[in-house]
């Protein structure tokens, strides 16, 4: 089943967005806390979304080849210039989508797509990335030593962006990013992404081959499920707004700044390979690094932000789609004829 849904991802993401836009309810349900009663006392049901994405990202570490990770180790090159360019190129992109937003009309300046945004390409690489190098032949240790430096140093970066791209906002936008920033430093990110990616790499590292196996067979199908499901509860927010309320004008707005967020991102971190010199695998690892954000974890960071804005998570919807399309783009190349 795994492998199936594997080979048909795309398609099965695209069902879980017609799910969200159809049938919102049970999603907006499970976006918010719910009351229940325990011995008497009154008690609030787990964040769901945060839960979903601890799910994947133990997975995701529990799925670390670790053997590989030493040759990575020895030659950490490309790792640390994936890292450099994936801090780097939020500043360079984000600045100029501000100044493109800047001559419409808008009131703001398009301060609430550029927060969505932000919040994104300040996210630590997707731990999907490594499924698309596996698919396209790209160097698979390099991606997994990005994936999890990224991951274990986003308490230090993804604080870091917020703050130097918050003045890009306007009036209570560039508030919201300055206390989401002091938020992520004082523990949401180490609690929602590093700490769920690091108990699975620790039970990769501690648990026996056979042990390992098992859980592996369990956890794998239920986060791949999960992933669906993630997918549904954070676009019922917004797709269920824009169904109650359309507003072709803002979908089409969203769609434009993460398509050219994204492509940015693609076109800049190629560029950056191609000028290193780099090998082709490791080119395409480095490309996808460049331009996969951990679109969940931002959805999550935006939504905890900014509760009473649903529709910002249009962007970061359309980011998540179309990064996936570009991955897809990048690994053709790479796939042995």
């Amino acid at each position: 089943m795994t492998n199936w849904l594997r080979r048909r991802l795309g398609r099965v993401i695209a069902l879980s967005y017609a799910a969200a836009l159809l049938l919102p309810g049970p999603g907006l349900w499970l976006r918010h806390p719910h009351p229940v009663q325990v011995a008497g006392a009154a008690l609030l049901t787990p964040d769901t979304a945060s839960l979903l994405l601890s799910l994947v990202l133990f997975s995701a570490g529990l799925q670390v080849p670790v053997r590989e990770l030493g040759r990575v180790l020895r030659r950490p090159g490309a790792v640390l210039a994936g890292l450099t360019l994936h801090v780097a190129i939020p500043l360079l992109v984000v600045p100029f989508v501000a100044l493109l937003l800047r001559r419409t009309p808008d009131t703001d300046g398009g301060s609430g797509l550029l927060t969505a945004m932000i919040i994104v390409v300040a996210m630590p690489v997707a731990a999907g990335a490594t499924v698309w190098t596996s698919k396209g032949d790209g160097d698979q240790p390099t991606m997994v030593g990005l994936v999890l430096a990224s991951t274990l140093l986003s308490p230090l970066t993804t604080p870091l962006l917020l703050t130097i791209l918050a003045p890009l906002l306007s009036g209570g936008y560039a508030r919201t990013l300055t206390d989401t920033s002091r938020s992520a430093h004082s523990g949401l990110t180490l609690a929602t992404v590093v700490l769920p990616c690091a108990a699975g790499l620790l039970c990769a590292l501690a648990l026996p081959p056979g042990r390992r196996d098992r859980l592996l067979r369990a956890v794998v199908p239920s986060a791949m499920a999960g992933s669906l499901l993630l997918t549904y509860v954070n676009a019922s927010g917004a797709l269920g707004s824009v169904l109650a309320r359309p507003r072709p004008l803002l979908f089409a707005a969203a769609l434009a700044v993460a398509a050219l967020v994204c492509l940015l991102s693609f076109v800049l971190g190629r560029t950056a390979a191609w000028l290193l010199r780099l090998d082709a695998p490791v080119a395409s690892s480095l490309t996808l690094a460049c331009g996969m954000n951990n679109s969940s974890a931002g959805a999550v960071l935006l939504t905890a932000s900014l509760p009473d804005k649903p529709h910002l998570l249009l962007p970061v919807l359309a980011y998540g789609l179309l990064q996936k399309t570009a991955a897809g783009r990048v690994v053709a190349g790479l796939r042995p004829a």
